[in-house]
């Protein structure tokens, strides 16, 4: 752990390795296309085709974090979890989308792609998985409020979207979309199609937030029929997509809420099991440090230069 906070202290991006508490090894890396030289970002690649040929009958995988391109890496952040053995067992690629709003782009945490292999499925790794990565990356933006975005068809995931974040639209009881959802809504299908693998000929219907025809544009080895998707344990999340979704056209539903402080103190009141609370609060802390607690230690030291800050009392020659 001492030798982690050092690392992530250094380090401009996410690069953190820690036990959980469940025993598995978790990875997260940002941004690793801008910083990873050609033979890591071979190796993670390498990792995550492990984990899609266990999940996928499709055979090999060779595009986007499946490839090892630097330029298709550059705005992901990818946690693994590797068991003790160093066997890879699950990931998510996040996208970072920057998506064109007034009066200044608005930064956008997209959920991505989720593979988990199905001998590990039913162990919880859900708070590792989807919440984890955008908890931390909360508590480095100094607990701003974090937009996120999930593109799926697998009633458990909605479900799991709509409990663990605020603000989330659509999901059952939760009223009436805001402005913020449809102006984030437009701009991710307008530029950003293609971090989720939706083709141009599908369709968008902003009144429910259902895209239309969505497997043509590169995800179309994830598709699933009805009876394959994962289900909820609620069954009224089962309902909605049912109702909303046509699963014979291949629809998916695109959902934004947000992290901020409710969904926090449910992410670590709820998700995070209690024996890998200390552990998490203690990654935050490391996290936190470079960005919340070093930049007031700096500004306290008036007889210090920081970046474009200069001492007060200087001596001029």
């Amino acid at each position: 752990m001492i030798g982690a906070i050092f690392r992530a202290i250094r380090h401009k991006y996410l690069n953190l390795t820690f036990r959980s508490g469940d025993g598995y090894l978790v990875r997260i890396v940002e941004r690793p296309g801008r910083w990873m030289d050609r033979a890591a970002l071979g190796g993670l690649s390498d990792q995550l085709r492990q984990i899609a040929g266990r999940t996928l009958a499709s055979g090999d995988l060779h595009y986007g974090v499946f490839s090892g391109d630097a330029a298709s890496m550059e705005n992901v952040i990818i946690t693994l979890i590797c068991r003790r053995d160093g066997v890879p067992i699950a990931f998510n690629a996040l996208a970072v989308m920057q998506v064109d709003t007034q009066p200044q782009p608005t930064e956008v945490l997209h959920l991505g792609l989720v593979m988990v292999d199905p001998d590990e499925r039913s162990k919880n790794l859900s708070w590792l998985l989807y919440g984890l990565t955008c908890f931390l990356i909360f508590v480095r933006r100094q607990f701003r409020p974090l937009w996120v975005s999930n593109v799926t068809q697998v009633p458990a995931v909605v479900g799991m979207v709509a409990e663990m974040f605020s603000n989330v639209w659509p999901a059952p009881g939760s009223g009436r979309r805001s402005l913020n959802h449809l102006l984030l809504g437009r701009g991710i299908m307008s530029g950003h199609r293609v971090v989720f693998g939706v083709g141009p000929e599908a369709g968008f219907d902003e009144d429910g937030f259902v895209i239309t025809n969505a497997y043509t544009g590169g995800s179309d080895d994830l598709r699933k029929s009805w009876e394959a998707a994962p289900k909820h344990r609620d069954a009224q999340f089962n309902t909605y997509c049912a109702d909303r979704l046509d699963y014979a056209r291949g629809d998916d539903l695109l959902q934004l809420g947000q992290m901020d402080m409710a969904a926090m103190r449910r992410y670590l009141g709820r998700e995070v099991p209690k024996s890998a609370l200390v552990g998490l609060v203690l990654t935050a802390g490391l996290v936190g440090l470079r960005r919340v607690f070093l930049p007031v230690l700096h500004w306290a030291d008036a007889g210090q230069q920081w970046s474009i800050l200069r001492p007060w009392a200087v001596r001029r020659k």
